[in-house]
């Protein structure tokens, strides 16, 4: 439950900071391009406060369109080439599709939603990919290496973040983070926010089958086979630490997981928001 609630605290802190800055930028372009009379907007002050055609002027209305340009860049950029990759990945899925494996796995395992197949591929993988009708994605060799009780820990753990919808959370999260990167509060909330969902679906996977005894065990077992051989899609994610809160929450699940935001990271983001609405609330008086 204490997951959860950061879990929502986290999404909710982002995209608070999201719609307030993505408003304030559209609303400039608006005032810019079809000279929309907007008189709440930290943009248009910013650029008031300097006398017109100075130097100072030309400079921070130069920083000010910069900045703004680059989020909408950024943004129309990782929308398109996400979409694209979606598609060409999704195709290529299909065509590695075992048809026999996969019909095994929903009969054997029974999973609420069967938006789940199996590929033929010798290397352990097994992650949801999607955002409106999420897929589990397991390899041939990952159900080869696991026994019955892991393999039941691994699908449940997926299908949290299939139900979830995972996998659209963390791309908003990251999208955030990389269009608003002079916020560092984003970049953390990113961060943390895939730690944390892993965390949710591994208790979910241990509630699900009623014993840490499986997805434990599968856990060590795919941090074993990473560790002799290449790394892996889900195994790449291991290697920043992520496992070993996994495994400490498998281990005393009572055990406190730091999850903090630098002091750096927290007075850049204060002074950047006050600074924000601080002029916003300038502007209205």
């Amino acid at each position: 439950m204490r997951w959860k609630r950061k879990s929502t605290a986290i999404m909710a802190v982002s995209f608070f900071i999201a719609i307030l800055v993505w408003s304030q930028m559209g609303m400039y372009l608006a005032h810019l391009l079809f000279d929309v009379n907007v008189k709440v907007n930290f943009f248009k002050f910013c650029i008031s406060l300097f006398k017109e055609n100075s130097l100072y002027y030309f400079l921070v209305i130069t920083f000010l369109n910069s900045l703004i340009a680059y989020a909408i860049v950024i943004t129309c950029l990782k929308l398109t080439q996400q979409y694209v990759l979606s598609r060409r990945f999704k195709t290529r899925l299909m065509s590695l599709r075992n048809i026999v494996l996969t019909a095994n796995i929903i009969q054997d395992f029974q999973p609420l939603n069967q938006n789940i197949i199996v590929i033929d591929h010798d290397r352990a993988m097994a992650f949801t990919v999607g955002f409106r009708r999420p897929l589990v994605v397991l390899s041939s060799g990952l159900v080869e290496m696991l026994d019955q009780e892991e393999l039941e820990a691994v699908i449940a753990h997926e299908a949290f973040h299939q139900s979830h919808y995972d996998s659209l959370k963390i791309f908003l999260l990251q999208l955030i983070s990389q269009s608003l990167w002079f916020i560092p509060i984003t970049k953390w909330t990113y961060r943390n926010f895939k730690l944390i969902s892993e965390l949710l679906a591994d208790e979910y996977a241990v509630q699900k089958t009623g014993s840490e005894l499986g997805l434990g065990s599968a856990l060590l077992k795919l941090i074993k086979k990473g560790f002799s051989d290449n790394p892996t899609p889900v195994l790449v994610y291991f290697s920043d630490g992520a496992v070993n809160y996994r495994l400490q929450q498998l281990v005393d699940p009572n055990q406190v997981i730091p999850v903090r935001l630098g002091m750096i990271s927290i007075v850049i983001s204060i002074h950047v928001l006050l600074l924000f609405m601080g002029m916003i609330v300038l502007a209205v008086t």
